[in-house]
């Protein structure tokens, strides 16, 4: 699945965001704890070089808190980065981000001395929700569609801390087909963009591969299907999702399989795991090496005709 949803506002805030950084002296970035590593944007690791860096795992009441704990110590593991695992229910962890940007910056954030930060994540990842609970006040629009922030705009916090907001910034094109289909079955993709069945199926293979008992308690099915396929004909039987002739309806399955993991009724679950992005990325690394491999020798090809055959 190869996702093209790139909204204007997006392209102006990257700009924002490259023009921004050099006066900032510490970045947060918001995460889905679901999918750290493809709610992550790119373009942050090329242009934050050493500057700290606050990674938050929003949704994680809806993340499996074993690989929460796992993505932790992975991205921690970087220079100059802090975790923090939040959810919209704990008001109070959220605003340990505060303590945090304090302890990460000690020689600001008193007199008149400004901690100058910059929060950024993908759309639909819970930024605005962090920001209202961090300013105590209604300031940036929250909503469950991706994209709801168009604009920059700064708040002053507690502790001295000022906060440059951004927009939900979803890079131009995911390279990494599997991160397509996770930032769409999460919900940071306009669904009018996707295709619900696709999805559907690459999250029920995913589900059965590693989270099969929760599939069997939430739809009561007597034993594991064998495939994605059989699992979504399951479903729709279980619920009803029937047309003429008792044929399963695959969108209205599709719909429910989303709409459940989206809202965690399945279970607690992650869809990627440190070692799965490793081995994911040595692959995309392979298809880009051949990509450009090609490349390289249709221009040679092209050299050598023009030398053979010179234009008169």
């Amino acid at each position: 699945m190869h996702i093209q949803w790139y909204p204007g506002h997006m392209h102006k805030a990257n700009k924002e965001i490259k023009e921004t950084l050099p006066k900032i002296d510490l970045i947060i970035e918001v995460l889905d704890a679901r999918i750290p590593f493809s709610s992550q944007n790119p373009l942050l690791s090329t242009l934050r070089g050493d500057k700290p860096c606050i990674r938050v795992l929003s949704k994680s009441d809806l993340a499996d808190p074993e690989s929460t704990l796992l993505w932790q110590q992975h991205l921690e593991k970087e220079q100059g980065v802090k975790t923090l695992a939040v959810t919209t229910e704990q008001p109070d962890k959220i605003k340990q981000i505060t303590q945090l940007c304090q302890k990460m910056i000690p020689d600001k954030g008193s007199n008149d001395k400004i901690i100058k930060t910059m929060i950024m994540g993908i759309p639909n990842v819970g930024k605005s929700t962090i920001i209202n609970v961090l300013a105590d006040r209604m300031i940036a629009i929250t909503g469950n569609e991706p994209a709801v922030t168009k604009r920059q705009q700064r708040i002053k916090l507690d502790g001295n801390i000022l906060l440059s907001d951004t927009p939900g910034v979803l890079w131009p094109n995911v390279e990494n087909k599997n991160s397509g289909y996770r930032l769409a079955a999460t919900g940071a993709i306009k669904d009018t963009a996707i295709d619900y069945a696709d999805i559907a199926f690459f999250t029920a293979e995913y589900l059965l591969d590693n989270y099969p008992d929760e599939l069997i308690k939430r739809y009561q099915l007597d034993s594991l299907p064998d495939n994605e396929s059989d699992l979504m004909e399951a479903i729709g039987r279980k619920r009803g999702c029937l047309r003429a002739g008792k044929q399963v309806d695959l969108e209205k399955t599709s719909k429910i399989l989303i709409a459940e993991f989206r809202a965690g009724t399945i279970g607690n679950i992650t869809l990627e795991s440190p070692e799965m992005m490793e081995k994911e990325l040595q692959e995309l690394a392979i298809i880009q090496q051949r990509k450009a491999d090609k490349k390289s020798n249709r221009k040679q090809k092209w050299k050598d005709s023009s030398k053979k055959h010179p234009s008169k």
